[in-house]
């Protein structure tokens, strides 16, 4: 009687296997927003693009809409994946599945700004995502927005047809290093210096303070070690909830969360502390929110602020300022020319020279 396996001497089937497993390549691609106030200038339906990148042996990029990319969506947030080859063969077919998702600040995703599109083909539409995908007044109220930046995950997947066993990608979360160190902040565990600030008490960790500012460094293991005592270290000139903003940062490279109103005084202070133990990154951030807070009572505070710390980017806005005939003689007619004049001749020579070049 016939089978469909061949019998061998041993009388023993001689019985083999194969399989053709149908799979998809996948991966996805960080979008981080940064200065997102600043992105509000772009008009509707103008995009930013983000870096290419590659997977699935085709060529991407996302398109972020600031002010959303058709007139019915001006009021959201825009974001699409764009297919970005420029040579496909006649008739090929490039499909591919788009998931948009907002992160949190421990870099999940959001349940409620997540969304999959449908399988599409990117060799007839390129672009493909979502023109509704969040409202710019939610995400500004949300606790997802932070220092004026926020991310989005764009997860592809591209469909292919692979022989034998596929080993499936590992898929590597985001860092979330800030966490534990801020944990271990909060929690004091092997804490082995501590501050006098203002009549509170700060318990911090030398090895961390050190790896962050030079100036810490000197203090605990440098030339000035003799200074740094068994007890607490006094700081002055400095406020309690200003010094645990900039501890805060130190370990988690970020600012912790506070009003809206409360920033623009947080940030002033921040920047002078970020000068004093040379934290060049956080000068920069409290920079980059002075700069959106310019405006005709505020000009000579910030020109004086940028002069003495040496911002040059806090200097370059409050010059860009200036450079308008109109703020430059609300400025004049005020006590704010006298002001610069007594404490930032500097900046003023700068501010004629641009007039000169200008002219």
């Amino acid at each position: 009687m016939p089978t469909s396996a061949h019998v061998a001497g041993d009388g023993l089937p001689s019985v083999s296997a194969s399989s053709i497993v149908a799979s998809a390549v996948c991966g996805y691609h960080l979008v981080k927003i940064v200065s997102y106030s600043r992105t509000k200038e772009v008009p509707n339906g103008k995009s930013i693009e983000s870096s290419p990148f590659q997977l699935g042996g085709r060529t991407w990029h996302v398109r972020y809409y600031p002010n959303g990319n058709k007139t019915e969506d001006i009021d959201y947030i825009s974001v699409f994946l764009e297919f970005d080859d420029t040579v496909v063969a006649e008739d090929e077919a490039v499909e591919a599945q788009a998931k948009f998702s907002l992160l949190d600040q421990h870099g999940n995703p959001v349940p409620s700004y997540t969304q999959r599109t449908i399988r599409n083909n990117y060799a007839v539409n390129k672009t493909w995502g979502y023109g509704k995908f969040i409202k710019r007044e939610e995400l500004e109220k949300s606790e997802h927005l932070k220092d004026d930046s926020f991310t989005i995950k764009v997860d592809v997947a591209v469909p292919g047809l692979f022989h034998g066993q596929v080993t499936p990608s590992v898929v590597v979360p985001p860092s979330d290093l800030h966490r534990h160190l801020g944990d271990l902040l909060s929690s004091k565990a092997g804490a082995d210096v501590e501050f006098l600030v203002s009549g509170e008490t700060f318990s911090a960790h030398r090895y961390v303070l050190a790896a962050r500012s030079p100036v810490f460094k000197a203090e605990f293991f440098g030339s000035m070690k003799e200074s740094a005592t068994k007890n607490a270290i006094r700081i002055n000139d400095m406020e309690a909830q200003v010094f645990s903003a900039l501890l805060t940062f130190m370990y988690t490279d970020a600012l912790p969360d506070m009003k809206h109103e409360e920033e623009y005084d947080m940030a002033q202070h921040l920047l002078v502390a970020a000068d004093r133990y040379d934290l060049a990154r956080l000068k920069l951030v409290c920079e980059d929110k002075l700069s959106n807070h310019i405006d005709r009572s505020s000009v000579a505070a910030m020109a004086t602020l940028a002069e003495r710390h040496h911002c040059h980017g806090l200097k370059k806005a409050c010059l860009a300022f200036l450079s308008s005939s109109a703020n430059l003689n609300a400025l004049i007619e005020s006590e704010g020319l006298d002001f610069l004049t007594k404490h930032c001749p500097g900046l003023l020579k700068d501010l004629l020279l641009s007039k000169v070049v200008a002219c």
